[in-house]
Parts: structure tokens; C-alpha cells; sequence
């Protein structure tokens, strides 16, 4: 049986509301950044959601570790997260957020270069035509 959660959280980031959708499913982890103008009221964010959730771009997904049901002691799990620490790794939502951009930056880079080398065709063909008449006399 397939089991999705969905988890939405709302909050201000200068000078915008920010809405993450973050969908759970078979253990991995998909996010969706929606941005609102002015603070948007719980119904309003409910009724976006079943207006545009087929329109919204998730990130590609990223897998989540299960905690084990072991306690450890407070002070050795904390020397063992500093040690781990490394920086620029946030949480899994913000993990997710960033491959999306990286996937929408490749995307749009490789966008770039098709257009570029087309114009850059049309422009040699032209000068080409421009030889040619120009050999003619023309």
C-alpha cells in the first residue's frame, strides 16, 4: 500500500509569505516552494492547494533515513553531530529545494546553448547567402 503525507508550512521571508509543500512518499521526500504576496489566510492556502496542486513543480525526490529507536546519551549525540556537521547542509526540505534549482538550472542552461548554436547557424547561413550573391555580382 502506497502511503503520501503531505506537509504544508507557511512563513514570512522579507519581504514575501512563503508557503513549502513537502510531500512524503515510500520513504523519500519531494518539496515545492509556493510564494504568496501578502499573508495568506488558512482557507486561502487550502484553496490554492486544490486549485494548482497538479501545477506545482516539485523537486526531485531525496531519500529519508529512518531513525533508529535506540536513545543515546544527549552529550555523545551532540559531540557526534558537531563532528558531522558540515556546512551548508540543511534540512531535507531545503536539500530538496536546492536539487530542484540545480535540475531547473541545467535545464535552462542546456535551453541557452541550443539557442545560442541555432542563431549562430542562421547567422552563418546568412553569410553564406551573403557570399554567394556577392560572388554573383549582385
Amino acid at each position: 500500500m502506497n502511503k503520501v503525507t503531505l506537509k504544508t508550512t507557511v512563513f514570512f521571508e522579507d519581504p514575501f509569505w512563503i508557503g513549502l509543500l513537502e510531500r512524503e512518499e515510500n520513504g523519500q521526500l519531494s518539496v515545492s516552494k509556493i510564494t504568496f504576496g501578502p499573508e495568506p489566510k488558512d482557507y486561502e492556502v487550502l484553496s490554492f492547494l486544490l486549485r494548482h496542486h497538479q501545477d506545482l513543480r516539485f523537486s526531485p525526490p531525496v531519500t529519508i533515513l529512518e531513525t533508529a529507536g535506540k536513545k543515546l546519551n544527549p552529550k555523545r549525540m551532540q559531540r557526534s553531530l558537531r563532528r558531522q556537521k558540515e556546512p551548508g547542509v540543511g534540512t531535507k526540505s531545503q536539500q530538496a529545494l536546492a536539487a530542484q534549482r540545480e535540475a531547473v538550472k541545467t535545464e535552462r542552461k542546456v535551453h541557452r546553448k541550443e539557442m545560442r548554436e541555432e542563431r549562430e547557424h542562421m547567422q552563418f547561413l546568412k553569410k553564406q547567402q551573403k557570399k554567394k550573391q556577392k560572388h554573383k555580382g549582385r
